[in-house]
């Protein structure tokens, strides 16, 4: 087992922040290494939404599905991912900041059979890849792009 941890501030309200980090369908956008994610089930997102999704780490391709445990609105997003070769819990905790949010990552994940062989090398991996999208998140969210998305149709 092994935890990654890693914290950035994005010059957002907590309220834009969470809700382009909880739709995990943008998460392709600023996480290198994730291929694809695609939302399982219908209605609202919340507590049970289910996603699948394609990543590849430390040249590895997994697959899996994980399910939303916690969704507290500007505040809280939880999920567990309960199958495939590596399974774990991953929160992102959003706050307010001096301009903008903090946003706390916190990831433990367990590997079982031959991924044990490969955890060093996936744990410093996934260290990298956090910090990585944590820029490309806080890049991606500040730019006027995404600013001007943001706004009203007129």
């Amino acid at each position: 087992m092994f935890t990654v941890q890693a914290e950035v501030v994005v010059a957002r309200a907590p309220e834009d922040v969470f809700a382009f980090v909880a739709d995990q369908t943008n998460a392709p956008r600023w996480q290198p290494g994730l291929i694809e994610v695609r939302r399982l089930t219908t209605g609202p997102i919340g507590v049970g939404t289910e996603h699948t999704f394609v990543r590849r780490v430390a040249g590895r391709r997994i697959e899996a599905r994980n399910r939303y445990t916690k969704y507290e609105p500007s505040r809280l997003i939880a999920f567990e991912i309960a199958d495939g070769g590596i399974t774990g819990h991953v929160e992102y905790r959003l706050e307010p900041h001096a301009g903008g949010t903090l946003v706390t990552c916190v990831m433990e994940f367990t590997t079982r059979g031959l991924n044990r062989i490969a955890e060093p090398l996936m744990r410093r991996a996934i260290e990298r890849e956090v910090r990585d999208g944590d820029r490309r998140l806080a890049e991606l969210l500040e730019s006027k792009a995404e600013r001007q998305r943001d706004l009203p149709v007129e």
